[in-house]
């Protein structure tokens, strides 16, 4: 060959990248394989690059034998003696082969010399144009495969990373995105619902996966994983980047809103404000970038409790009861904040779920205290007919079992050491009255008999606030007259507790007269 070829591979490593060892492997392989397509595959051919001369020497191996086995391969000791050869048995041979004619005189030397021992006549045609075709395409094959390889490699490495890239093309509904030396591929359910974009776009998104094809690597991007929000915050506040706030967990509805909760491993650092930024200018970012997205920053706690108070935020959190066996947690919030706790279509709760890992069931104080009621009168109404008060049933929902079916699966040593049970005869009494409940489909007791039960078993004071008019003010005034009961209010003289608490007469009187009604419907 005339041409030097380490010119061209040369030219060609640099402007693809290629490892110059690929593409002179590429050259030998394709050379390979249109000489056995010209000569045969049953020939030992070897092929090398020559890096001193720039081309790619073609040979032939025979060995010497006794008799010829294989007329291709093989050539018998008779045969070299007759054309002058020394050699031995078990000697190999090896000739060129001439496989282009640009060298006449290489090719004449051959015919005149071996040619006829290596049986080739069609070596002054070269490889003819159906070969020639053939070796281009292993090469083209081959530089293709190696880009793809290096592609693969690039990128399988970046696997977790964020990257920009150009929106080229729409495929089926995914975006095809150009990252400069290779295309990646946004599939639909990756993709936010309320973003948009055109041909020729910028897009920053998360790589989420790089998987191996045959037509090439595949890298997966997305802009819906909670991934991408926490890599935003770490390019904009320089302490995440450098250990010092952490962000513990994430969650995201994209495109709405998203929860973060962050941590400060310096106590003079708030991590919050870390995180928002003089006048709210690095979330403020974060949010541009993610078109518009809410995002709440929470401080993490290692409480459970108090996290899920955190991440429950801005809705207030009256008491929290918690099931760790099931690991979730009733929140119990004032009435007006239980829409703003539960969110838009109960968004806030399910994003509060997602970053603290808890089950999270969300209850207004009013409909938690008529369960409560009711849970009481029900366990009230199962032990009060086994000769106990409602203060009994009062303390035993208090100490744990809410219900007449926990109370009826209790261990006797369990009850035996509570107030007002009365050691294992009384425990053996309030199992058998909850399980005698249970199986009368709760109707044990008449709700007059039970109401008249909770009325004797209250105390003075709390008598005193179940009459109307009432309230915790009045009933420090009351308190100042010695007055601790409606026993007290009727039999002081209504003079005296005027003077004493400056109440009006008429209000006294009143009262005094709802004081008589209470206790007459308690000890009916």
């Amino acid at each position: 060959m005339d041409a030097n070829l380490n010119l061209v591979i040369d030219q060609v490593s640099k402007d693809k990248g290629i490892d110059r060892s690929v593409l002179i492997s590429a050259l030998e392989e394709s050379i390979l394989v249109a000489a056995k397509r010209t000569f045969g595959d049953e020939r030992n051919l070897i092929v090398k690059f020559n890096e001193e001369k720039g081309a790619v020497d073609l040979t032939q191996t025979l060995k010497v034998v006794e008799h010829v086995e294989d007329v291709f391969n093989e050539i018998s000791l008779k045969d070299c003696a007759e054309r002058g050869i020394e050699v031995e048995v078990g000697d190999e041979m090896v000739f060129p082969i001439y496989y282009l004619d640009t060298d006449a005189t290489a090719a004449r030397e051959q015919d005149d010399t071996y040619g006829d021992i290596l049986r080739l006549k069609t070596y002054r045609r070269g490889f003819g144009r159906i070969a020639a075709q053939t070796a281009k395409q292993v090469i083209i094959q081959r530089i293709r495969d190696a880009e793809r390889n290096m592609v693969f490699t690039e990128y399988k490495d970046r696997k977790g990373e964020l990257v920009t890239g150009i929106v080229r093309r729409f495929e089926r509904g995914n975006i095809i995105v150009d990252l400069g030396r290779a295309e990646s591929v946004m599939p639909l359910r990756e993709q936010c619902p309320r973003e948009s974009y055109r041909a020729g776009d910028r897009i920053q998104a998360f790589v989420i996966d790089v998987q191996e094809h045959a037509r090439g690597p595949q890298i997966i991007l997305s802009r819906t994983t909670p991934l991408l929000l926490i890599k935003l915050f770490e390019l904009e506040v320089p302490e995440i980047y450098e250990g010092i706030v952490r962000i513990e967990s994430a969650a995201r509805e994209p495109g709405a809103r998203a929860k973060i909760a962050v941590s400060s491993r310096d106590r003079d650092v708030d991590p919050v404000g870390a995180c928002v930024g003089m006048k709210g200018s690095r979330v403020q970012a974060v949010v541009q970038e993610l078109r518009g997205e809410k995002i709440d920053i929470v401080p993490y706690d290692d409480d459970p409790a108090r996290f899920v108070c955190n991440a429950i935020a801005p809705a207030e959190v009256s008491r929290v009861i918690i099931d760790a066996e099931g690991h979730r947690m009733e929140l119990i919030v004032p009435d007006d904040k239980l829409s703003l706790a539960i969110g838009k279509k109960g968004q806030n709760v399910r994003l509060a779920s997602q970053l603290t890992g808890w089950r999270i069931d969300i209850h207004s104080e009013s409909k938690i205290y008529e369960l409560e009621r009711r849970a009481k009168e029900q366990i009230a109404s199962a032990i009060v007919g086994e000769g106990f008060d409602v203060a009994v049933a009062d303390n035993l929902f208090k100490l744990g079992w809410r219900s007449v079916a926990e109370l009826a699966r209790a261990h006797i040593e369990e009850l035996a050491g509570l107030p007002g049970v009365g050691g294992a005869d009384g425990a053996r009494r309030v199992l058998d009255g909850a399980k005698a409940y249970i199986a009368s489909g709760g109707r044990r007791n008449d709700t007059a008999k039970l109401e008249a039960a909770r009325r004797s078993g209250l105390s003075g004071d709390q008598q005193l606030m179940e009459l109307d008019g009432v309230d915790e003010d009045v009933l420090g005034v009351l308190h100042s007259a010695n007055i601790h009961s409606p026993e007290d209010l009727i039999k002081t003289p209504i003079e005296q507790v005027a003077t004493s608490t400056g109440i009006d007469m008429g209000d006294l009187a009143r009262l005094r007269q709802r004081a008589i009604s209470w206790l007459s419907e308690a000890s009916s």
